[in-house]
C-alpha cells in the first residue's frame, strides 16, 4: 500500500493526495484529495468538534449545491464525520496561476471570459467562494476548476458576492498587474452572460462601493 502524500497544511486543514487502491479498491489508482480539519487544542474539546463537524458539512454541501448549478468543481466521494475528512476528486491539470503567463493575451481573455461564467454560476446558487484567486483555478481538459472551497459560504447578498469579485480583481492585480484590467473587464462580460445585465450592473456598483471603501480606509490611515 502506497503512502498518502501531504501536498498542504493550512492554519485549518491538511490536504493528502491519495487513490482509491489506498482508500476502498484494490487495483483502482485513480487519485483522491483527503482534506482533514485539523483539532485545535486551544479550543474546547466539544466547541471544537462542534465546529469542524460544522464546517466539513458546510464545504460538503456547498460542493455538491455548486455542481448542482454547473459549476466545475471537485465530486464529493466521502464525508467521514468521525474524522472530519472530506474524500473527493483530485482535479489533475494546470495551475491557472502559472498558465495565464505563458499563453497569448487572446487566450488569457478567453479563460478570463469563463472563470467570469463560473463564478455567476456560483453566484447563482447563493455560494460565494471566498478565496478566489487564478491559484485555486485549475484547466483540465479545456474546462476551468474551481478548487479549495475551505472559505466558501452559503449567501446570496450583494455584498458578499462584490466581496467575492473584490478578492478577485485584488489578486488578478497582484499577480498578472501587466494585462489584469482588460482580463478582470473579460470576468465581467463571463458574469454577465450567465447572470444577466442588471445583475452585473448591480454587483459591479457593489465592487466599486467596495473598493472605494477600501481606499478611504487607506487615506485614513495614512493621515493618522
Amino acid at each position: 500500500m502506497k503512502v498518502m502524500k501531504l501536498i498542504k497544511q493550512g492554519a485549518e486543514a491538511k490536504i493528502y493526495l491519495a487513490s482509491f487502491e489506498e482508500l476502498y479498491f484494490p487495483f483502482n489508482e485513480e487519485k483522491v484529495i483527503i482534506k482533514y480539519r485539523i483539532p485545535k487544542r486551544y479550543r474546547i474539546k466539544e466547541i471544537d468538534e462542534k465546529l469542524r463537524k460544522e464546517r466539513t458539512v458546510r464545504e460538503a454541501r456547498i460542493l455538491h449545491r455548486a455542481k448542482e448549478f454547473g459549476v466545475n468543481a471537485p465530486y464529493v466521494y466521502e464525508v467521514d464525520l468521525k474524522d472530519m475528512k472530506i474524500i473527493m476528486e483530485y482535479i489533475e491539470g494546470k495551475r491557472l496561476k502559472e498558465l495565464l503567463e505563458t499563453i497569448p493575451i487572446e487566450e488569457r481573455l478567453r479563460i478570463c471570459r469563463e472563470i467570469g461564467r463560473q463564478i455567476g454560476k456560483l453566484h447563482e446558487a447563493g455560494i460565494v467562494h471566498g478565496d478566489l484567486t487564478t491559484s485555486n483555478m485549475i484547466l483540465r481538459g479545456g474546462k476551468i476548476y474551481f478548487i479549495d472551497f475551505g472559505l466558501a459560504e452559503f449567501d446570496s447578498s450583494l455584498e458578499a458576492q462584490g466581496v467575492d469579485l473584490h478578492l478577485l480583481r485584488r489578486a488578478m492585480e497582484s499577480t498578472h498587474y501587466k494585462w489584469f484590467e482588460k482580463g478582470f473587464e473579460e470576468v465581467l462580460k463571463g458574469y454577465e452572460e450567465i447572470r444577466g445585465p442588471e445583475k452585473r450592473k448591480e454587483v459591479e456598483a457593489k465592487l466599486d462601493e467596495i473598493e472605494s471603501r477600501g481606499r478611504y480606509r487607506e487615506r485614513s490611515w495614512v493621515k493618522g
